[in-house]
């Protein structure tokens, strides 16, 4: 089966960089390999997500190549930006067994980023019921924790798959988030929660997210971002589908047997993903580390310093809104059912804003296609959340344009952190910078919580914190563009 008209914003990584300036010209290792939130790509650098990881399309640069620092130079390599695997296998690119894979890491990621895009209804009901007497940022810390280790723990699992393959991880993983949905039930306490959402939950689904999409790349090679974009639109599916779930179940049944029976889904979905998702090339030996770990020295690289900060700032201001806008309707005065029907029609917004990007980025370049997305996202919170009150109306208009301008910006951000290196070195850069971007996902949650509390449980604070931090992210990746590219906004960067 073959999808047809699916266009990402992942499809575009980095495709035809070359293009941008084809004067300055240094040599490269013909070689290249890199990780992306625990994923092994080949080739090229990748995208998100939260739900943050996303599918890779490769390129060749013929007789020229690009510096550590990003720079094209001249080589007398023919061709270059190959894996020697990938020159040699002919790779699937589609056919019933390739599709399979693709099916399975959509029921894996499913369970992941369809359960992190619910957080919203999780957090109203908690600080409604079993943690009633605690503030907004000690519930905060619990969704921070989760996120941060989705995220963190995310990049060491690359090598693992690469020496032993896609079972013991998705085995593992699977363990521990059926475990946490089961377990989170029984939860009564602080620290049931803490454990059993932030610790179990975060890490299992780094581990079942790395061997998803990375197992897509074995099978695809030039339809890579469309195959890995067909499963990455799970996250969006099951922030629609859960909310609607849990506001039948709460109320029909409790929260200890919605748990449960989540719990149940997740096993269905995980098993099918435990049999379906297989790797197709050889292992490699697990000997060398360096491509994972965080390289603080890259930092000096002034455009890569702005990049990194200005996805820190997009991560404090995205998570915000995901996660306070149930909590913010109930405060209103709307009903429960409202504000998880809200949390459907954002993720339906961000489903479809994915979509958009990935055209308005191979028009305009994807460094520029996520400044004007996250010009966007201010301008809806200042304009749109800030005044919308009670007013209903108002509430969805929001709902629906932020998530829409928003989608775009966990999938294009791992690409232009890959537009600020040369492709066989994004696996440092990558981690380099994920590494410290997920202390940006561990404390903006406690963060608005704090402004909550401050602000007398009244919203304002929260949505000036998220605007400033969209401002913020602006500044620096605009910065990061002047430095690499200058101010002409007519180039496609």
């Amino acid at each position: 089966m073959q999808p047809v008209g699916l266009h990402l914003a992942e499809d575009s990584c980095l495709k035809d960089q070359h293009e941008l300036n084809p004067r300055s010209l240094k040599p490269a290792s013909p070689n290249v390999q890199g990780y992306s939130h625990g994923l092994k790509t080949e080739n090229c650098p990748v995208s998100d997500k939260s739900e943050t990881v996303t599918g890779t399309h490769c390129f060749s640069l013929h007789k020229r190549t690009r510096s550590e620092s990003g720079d094209v130079v001249a080589s007398k390599s023919p061709t270059l930006g190959h894996d020697p695997i990938e020159e040699k296998d002919d790779f699937p690119e589609g056919g019933l067994r390739a599709w399979l894979v693709v099916f399975g890491a959509f029921c894996g990621t499913f369970c992941i980023f369809g359960i992190i895009n619910t957080t919203a209804v999780l957090l109203d009901y908690l600080t409604n019921n079993q943690l009633e007497g605690y503030s907004a940022d000690q519930i905060g810390w619990i969704f921070g924790l989760g996120l941060f280790l989705t995220f963190f723990c995310g990049a060491p699992s690359g090598p693992i798959f690469d020496a032993y393959g896609p079972r013991w991880l998705m085995l593992a993983g699977s363990v521990l988030l059926v475990l946490s949905m089961f377990l989170l039930g029984e939860c009564t306490k602080y620290w049931h929660f803490f454990m059993v959402y932030s610790v179990l939950n975060g890490i299992g689904g780094a581990l079942v997210n790395t061997p998803c999409i990375a197992s897509i790349g074995h099978f695809f090679n030039k339809r890579r971002g469309n195959a890995t974009g067909v499963a990455m639109t799970s996250g969006s599916i099951g922030g629609i589908i859960f909310p609607l779930i849990l506001q039948k179940l709460f109320t029909v049944v409790g929260f200890a047997w919605s748990m449960r029976l989540v719990g149940f889904l997740l096993l269905f979905l995980l098993i099918i993903a435990n049999i379906l998702v297989r790797s197709r090339l050889p292992t490699k030996p697990m000997t060398n580390l360096r491509n994972i770990t965080p390289d603080l020295s890259l930092f000096k690289s002034l455009p890569f310093a702005f990049v990194t900060l200005s996805i820190f700032l997009m991560e404090w201001g995205i998570f915000v809104p995901l996660t306070y806008i149930a909590a913010y309707s109930n405060a209103q005065g709307h009903s429960t059912s409202f504000g998880y029907h809200i949390i459907a029609i954002l993720n339906a917004g961000s489903f479809f804003g994915r979509f958009f990007a990935g055209i308005v980025a191979d028009m305009i370049g994807r460094v520029n296609t996520l400044i004007l997305s996250i010009i966007l996202c201010i301008i809806t919170c200042f304009a749109l959340w800030m005044p919308a009150g009670d007013s209903k109306p108002m509430i969805i208009v929001f709902a629906i344009i932020f998530g829409f301008v928003s989608g775009s910006n966990l999938s294009l951000s791992p690409v232009c952190v890959g537009q600020m290196c040369a492709t066989e070195n994004y696996g440092r850069y990558f981690a380099t910078c994920w590494i410290m971007v997920a202390f940006g996902t561990l404390t903006g949650l406690p963060i608005a919580g704090v402004i909550l509390t401050v602000c007398d449980g009244e919203y304002w604070g929260v949505i000036m914190f998220t605007g400033l931090a969209y401002a913020g992210a602006a500044l620096a990746l605009t910065t990061a563009r002047v430095l690499k590219v200058g101010w002409k906004w007519n180039i496609k960067y």
